[in-house]
């Protein structure tokens, strides 16, 4: 199967990449790099793979690679910590309006034209920001209020695009929900400003990164965003890869949503604890709780019941093991001076 990857450079395109090139499917992968620039991968000379330099934005450049392709996963938009939500509030609503557009404009030319098969879209948790019932059903998105960032209304809008190119064009999806995704690669983003936590900066507000950022710059006490309740799901990013390849192989995936998150709940101060130890030993725990930013939701609590059910989907790896592969990582960024 040859499949088109947008946002092919980003964080999770990159662990999924690596899934499929593994399991035999040829990707094509298109990116601007305006995130990161561009970075070197493991699988750049997999002869499967090839990474077309392109803005997804162009919908007559976007269907001459998505002409031989059987599938589409729609990875590409602006995305980045809760800071992002703030600085370029327009830009995720506006920009991630165009490019999902052209994604489904094209995708919809190639299913009627050339031999398109589906699109998977990557939505997000933060569909469900404005949520009241949790654990939180896949249909809870069109229950609850509308998401009060522009970031989660955008998402939100591309759930809608994929209904209505079924509902218009017959176009068949599969909707993706992760949850709190975390792993390596999520760098400083070439968009990001500068902004401090206490005494070091932010490492892009992603609280995995960022709080290992500040414990091993020596960070004491911890600065926390907000009181530390916050309750998350850590997903590793190569569970969350994983789930998206069943999304793509499975035909009873066809016009559905699925959760994909592992299962384990954890406070944000639950996390800076885990974070501290691993990092500090034995030395004792001290924090301070910084003001929160505004769209700092306080409880993100997926059902994953579907997805297990139907997918076979279960993340497996801890969190506590997901950070012994995040944090020597982190630590490496720091020394080359990239975080």
């Amino acid at each position: 199967m040859k499949v088109l990857v947008t946002g092919a450079s980003g964080f999770i395109a990159g662990y999924l990449i690596e899934e499929l090139l593994g399991h035999g499917y040829e990707v094509v992968g298109i990116d601007n790099f305006s995130k990161y620039g561009k970075v070197k991968k493991s699988y750049d000379k997999n002869p499967l793979y090839n990474l077309i330099e392109g803005d997804v934005k162009d919908p007559g450049f976007l269907k001459e690679l998505v002409a031989e392709c059987d599938q589409v996963v729609a990875a590409a938009a602006i995305i980045g910590g809760i800071s992002l939500f703030h600085e370029y509030a327009y830009d995720l609503l506006a920009e991630n309006e165009r490019i999902i557009a052209s994604t489904f404009d094209a995708s919809i030319w190639a299913f009627k034209n050339k031999k398109l098969k589906k699109i998977n879209v990557l939505s997000s948790s933060m569909v469900f920001e404005s949520a009241r019932k949790f654990p939180t059903l896949e249909g809870e998105q069109l229950k609850s209020p509308p998401p009060l960032s522009t970031y989660g209304f955008q998402k939100l809008a591309c759930e809608y695009f994929a209904k209505g190119a079924w509902e218009q064009y017959r176009l068949p999806y599969t909707i993706i929900r992760p949850f709190n995704c975390i792993g390596i690669g999520e760098k400083k983003a070439l968009c990001d400003k500068d902004i401090f936590s206490g005494n070091v900066k932010l490492a892009m507000s992603h609280v995995v990164p960022d709080l290992i950022h500040k414990v091993l710059k020596g960070q004491d006490p911890l600065h926390i965003l907000g009181s530390g309740r916050q309750i998350r799901h850590y997903t590793y990013a190569g569970d969350l890869a994983k789930g998206i390849r069943l999304c793509m192989e499975n035909k009873k995936a066809l016009n559905e949503d699925f959760n994909l998150s592992s299962s384990e709940s954890t406070t944000v101060l639950e996390l800076a604890r885990l974070i501290w130890k691993k990092i500090n030993g034995d030395k004792t725990f001290k924090y301070v709780c910084d003001p929160p930013y505004k769209y700092d939701v306080q409880k993100r609590i997926p059902d994953v019941n579907k997805a297990k059910k139907i997918l076979g989907f279960k993340a497996e790896t801890s969190l506590s093991d997901a950070l012994d592969e995040i944090i020597p990582w982190v630590k490496e960024q720091i020394k080359k001076g990239e975080m």
